[in-house]
């Protein structure tokens, strides 16, 4: 029944007036390819009311609402300093949240519509102020703490970002970590609260327990969460390898004087940008076409256009849409001189928007490097996404789960990464005798370079959403978050906060998916689902098993792009699991194409392990010395 187009369509917009007893007969129609030609007054069934009502009147004015809602936000995530912009886009999230509210009882995302209008008012505002602390925030340089923030301070991306990269100082590199968490986290604990009650409020109006079953209702299972823990169950022993291998090469190049069985001081590290540090073979070739790039392209709007383009030759290679029109005039891919952006580089609608059925965008400061490279094809994965299902029904025009969306662009990022293909599109040089230098040590090199955005992503992925779902349904009490974030960290992560954490903190808010109020499980599901999808449309493209998986590169086969391209126009018209099945011939998520894809590098990090006999895993109760304990209460 969950498959049944006109099931899902009541589900997420059934009207009031109708009763739920029509519900039973109106779930046993599908619907019709022909908007009907009666008006509400002229109903032939009550069935056909709530089709004709969705059809001829909710279809033109949400689509309408979608635009204009967009579009404000664009203004202002564009131009954050416009306060004129700010009040407009409050104004019409207002306005749309009211006309959701008479269309329809019940929407799969939109719920906070179903508060009072004085509540939505306020939920609105504190978002509004929650997001703008965030996407504003400043701190002072290290060596100059008492700067102008205005003239001197730094921001997020790319300045504390970069130092945080470079240096390896670890006094400046703990004062930007607590700065940045003071000038975010700390100042929303209070608002982050009360959001929380409003959305637990529109949560129990929408008939739901908490804003932690509205939110797990998108992925359609009832043992979801229990799915996904089994999932990082499996992962885990390669995650734990990893971990170890990090703490070992941390304590022997830089900071011997970490503890050899602790969690890692979290600051010290970000796992994406260890590269050099990690790789195995550090006289094997690395696989890094930043260089290449860098000759390539200028760092100007010509130049980054011309790397979308070359991103977007490969989805056309397969098949698939043409994107152009996301990266044209109307576009913003290369960061203002002249105005303040959000400019996180986040994988949901803040990067890829969806307009209308004509007008898509990217908003993306892109830099140089193969990093952002890479992030183009998952941004236009998006894009591909919304123009492949463009034509169905408003209800259905999002991903058969927010995972699905996330993992698109990442499938054939994949196959983008590999040396094959960077080999193809002229970024990676042959050695004489026609070498591309691919050897074991090297694709050793290669797998460590991807799992560090990979594996060890994956702990906190699920990390982000977990520690919420206790904050909405009250397992976490108001005033013990900071406490159970920290022992959340360590558990997962196997990581510690750098300096004494208490409860005016609120770590987890720095993080720009908490203020902002988007859920992050969508990234764990997609980091498991691209490599079951990966692994199938290399198995069409004839790439494996003949070789191994990581090799797979499918850039100008349309027999892969084939079942993608169904995929991605099916929208949310159909159960994911039913879906997927249909894709892939496998209906639920599953770890086994991950762990394939890694067999070599976990293969060799247990080797290496065993040669130099360092410890594995962390001490679970070393998190407590890193909290205040005059203000815990029961835990």
């Amino acid at each position: 029944m969950q498959g049944n187009w006109i099931w899902r369509f009541i589900m997420s917009y059934f009207v009031t007036s109708i009763s739920d007893k029509l519900l039973a007969t109106v779930t046993k129609t599908r619907i019709p390819s022909q908007p009907f030609n009666f008006t509400l007054d002229e109903p032939s069934s009550a069935e056909e009311v709530v089709a004709n009502y969705i059809y001829n009147i909710y279809e033109n004015q949400a689509s309408s609402w979608i635009k204009r809602s967009a579009e404000a936000d664009w203004d202002y995530q564009t131009d954050l300093t416009n306060e004129t912009a700010s009040q407009i886009s409050e104004q019409v999230s207002i306005d749309y949240a009211n006309f959701r509210k008479k269309a329809a009882r019940k929407t799969e995302r939109d719920w906070g519509c179903a508060l009072p209008e004085d509540k939505l008012t306020e939920y609105t505002k504190i978002y509004t102020e929650m997001t703008e602390i965030y996407s504003t925030a400043k701190i002072c340089p290290y060596k100059n703490k008492s700067c102008n923030l205005e003239t001197e301070g730094l921001e997020l991306n790319p300045d504390i970002q970069e130092l945080l990269i470079k240096s390896r100082d670890y006094d400046e590199l703990t004062y930007l970590w607590s700065a940045w968490r003071n000038a975010t986290g700390r100042k929303i604990r209070n608002m982050y609260n009360q959001f929380v009650d409003l959305g637990n409020d529109a949560a129990k109006l929408n008939d739901f327990d908490s804003l932690k079953e509205l939110w797990l209702r998108d992925y359609e299972a009832p043992n979801f969460q229990k799915d996904c823990e089994e999932l990082l169950r499996q992962v885990k022993p390669l995650y734990d390898e990893l971990h170890a291998y990090t703490r070992y090469k941390l304590r022997e190049k830089i900071y011997p004087e970490l503890k050899p069985e602790d969690p890692i001081p979290e600051h010290i590290f970000d796992w994406r940008y260890l590269n050099g540090l990690l790789a195995p073979f550090p006289n094997a070739s690395m696989f890094d076409v930043s260089e290449e790039l860098e000759k390539r392209y200028k760092p100007d709007l010509e130049g980054v256009t011309a790397m979308f383009e070359t991103a977007n030759e490969f989805f056309m290679s397969m098949g698939l849409t043409n994107m152009s029109v996301a990266f044209g005039n109307k576009a913003l891919i290369v960061k203002p001189e002249d105005k303040e952006v959000v400019v996180h580089r986040s994988k949901k609608i803040n990067i890829a928007w969806e307009f209308s059925k004509d007008d898509f965008r990217v908003k993306m400061c892109t830099t140089i490097n193969q990093k952002d490279f890479i992030t183009i094809h998952h941004e236009l994965g998006h894009i591909q996404y919304f123009m492949n299902y463009r034509n169905l029904p408003v209800t259905f025009r999002e991903g058969a789960n927010s995972g699905f969306h996330e993992a698109i662009g990442d499938v054939l990022a994949l196959s983008v990464r590999t040396p094959k293909h960077m080999e193809k599109i002229g970024l990676l040089q042959t050695e004489a005798g026609g070498n591309t230098g691919v050897s074991k040590e090297s694709t050793i090199n290669y797998l460590m370079q991807i799992s560090l955005d990979k594996i060890a992503f994956l702990p906190f992925a699920y990390l982000i959403d977990a520690y919420r779902w206790k904050m909405f349904d009250g397992s976490i009490d108001r005033s013990n978050l900071t406490y159970y974030w920290v022992k959340m960290r360590s558990e997962f992560q196997g990581v510690i906060p750098p300096v004494i954490r208490d409860e005016m903190d609120f770590d987890a808010g720095s993080k720009y998916h908490v203020p902002n109020d988007y859920t992050y499980i969508a990234y764990f599901v997609s980091h498991i689902l691209q490599f079951q999808l990966y692994k199938a449309l290399c198995i069409t493209a004839k790439e494996y098993p003949a070789q191994p998986l990581h090799e797979c590169d499918f850039y100008q086969n349309q027999e892969a792009g084939a079942p993608l391209k169904k995929l991605l126009e099916a929208g949310s018209s159909k159960n994911w699991h039913i879906l997927l099945e249909e894709t892939i011939g496998e209906s639920k998520m599953d770890a086994s194409a991950i762990l394939e894809y890694f067999a070599p590098l976990h293969d060799y990090l247990r080797e290496y392990r065993a040669k130099i006999n360092y410890p594995i895993g962390w001490s679970k109760d070393a998190f407590e010395a890193m909290f205040s304990t005059f203000v815990l209460s029961n835990h």
